[in-house]
């Protein structure tokens, strides 16, 4: 029989929990009950608020006597991030399920995160519209739209809940049957404007025998596939599209921190890096282009996205960074140039060519990489042209198995 854990706040909101509980108990599965709030719950929990608090190196008593709801929440939200984790390398849970605010969603979300992919996670929440990037991450954290406020047994509320409580059980109870025969993986980067290019390489790859997962280079894309690198998922890496610098150094919303391109390298996997997409800084629809940018050279990539075209000394100083992350490779590390354009829209007659400011990007890599570490490879080619996607591609290849 399969277990669910169920963690929230079982003094503020003890009702509700109390009904997933029965619930789930009534369809016949077994319950682990975590309580995250500060004051006494409405019905005993297998894991209490005292225990939580204690893991975070909090009493629970001088918690409650402070007043201090950021505390509080905080202390929680790190005593959980360590105690569910525990628990399900222990076997105590098979699935996790919340429900709540703001403050609820916050609590709860870290610990959701820190289970591996795959373990079912749902929290049915207020915030499940618009940006919940602070919740989910790069996780596979389910979020519910919780339509009303979670303080009450309702119409809307007790459907909404039933629903949830469904929708694990229907994941604990289920198991793919098929099977899916278990290649060696690739992690690739892509954006719209280096589509072809990846299309192309990762077709090769595959009649080769590999599998390549692609992640969308959106910032959460990047972050997610460093992530998924650093816990040993892959074999090699095609970072062919390392736009997400232009972001995260110039403002722009698409950016993936300051990390990016460090797992590959850190981890010792072979991997084929290039500069897709590096002529271009991603904002919201255009009006939401900053009034500093205005005038510089905008491209309307559709109604929500804004592209600027990078400058010569921003692209000196995407280059700059991106040789200081790949000169800390630990591993076969390969960088390819495109000398004729970095994107779809970086070519001859379209709107972002820009010959001086790619050249600015190219020899800034070429002074300051490191060639004791980084093998350079510069392609008269666009980077969507069929010819550099498979010399990319056939060079990780070569760097994998050998």
């Amino acid at each position: 029989m399969k277990t669910v854990a169920i963690a929230g706040t079982f003094d503020s909101k003890g009702k509700e929990f109390l009904f997933l509980k029965e619930l789930f108990e009534e369809i016949g599965l077994k319950t682990l009950t975590i309580h995250t709030g500060t004051f006494s719950p409405l019905f005993s929990p297998d894991v209490s608020n005292n225990e939580i608090a204690a893991e975070a190196g909090e009493n629970l008593s001088k918690i409650v006597a402070s007043k201090d709801r950021a505390r509080a929440t905080a202390a929680m939200s790190l005593g959980v991030e360590k105690i569910i984790p525990r628990l399900y390398n222990e076997g105590k849970f098979d699935g996790i399920i919340s429900l709540g605010g703001s403050g609820g969603t916050s609590i709860i979300t870290p610990a959701m995160r820190a289970l591996p992919i795959g373990v079912p996670k749902i929290v049915v929440s207020t915030m499940a519209s618009g940006n919940t990037e602070q919740y989910v991450g790069t996780s596979d954290v389910i979020l519910i739209p919780s339509i009303v406020d979670v303080a009450g047994l309702n119409l809307i509320s007790t459907r909404i809940f039933s629903n949830a409580v469904f929708a694990m059980a229907g994941m604990l109870e289920h198991k793919l049957t098929k099977k899916i025969e278990q290649k060696p993986l690739i992690a690739a980067s892509m954006f719209g404007v280096t589509t072809p290019c990846i299309d192309q390489a990762k077709s090769y790859l595959e009649s080769k025998g590999y599998e390549v997962l692609v992640f969308h280079a959106t910032g959460t894309g990047g972050r997610t596939m460093e992530l998924l690198i650093q816990n040993g998922y892959f074999k090699g890496v095609l970072d062919l599209t390392t736009t997400e610098w232009c972001d995260e150094l110039f403002g722009g919303v698409l950016n993936a921190g300051p990390h990016r391109n460090e797992a590959a390298g850190f981890c010792g996997i072979p991997q084929v890096v290039s500069v897709g997409a590096c002529d271009m800084v991603n904002f919201g629809p255009w009006d939401t282009v900053p009034k500093q940018h205005r005038k510089r050279n905008l491209y309307r990539h559709n109604p929500t996205v804004t592209l600027m075209r990078t400058t010569v000394p921003e692209n000196e100083a995407i280059g700059k960074k991106l040789a200081e992350k790949l000169n800390m490779a630990k591993g076969k590390t390969a960088l390819f140039l495109p000398l004729k354009g970095v994107s779809m829209i970086d070519a001859e007659g379209q709107p972002f060519y820009g010959p001086k400011e790619d050249k600015a990007l190219f020899d800034a890599l070429r002074q300051n990489l490191n060639r004791q570490v980084v093998q350079l490879y510069e392609m008269d080619c666009h980077i969507n042209d069929r010819e550099f996607a498979l010399a990319a591609a056939k060079k990780l290849i070569e760097m994998m198995e050998t």
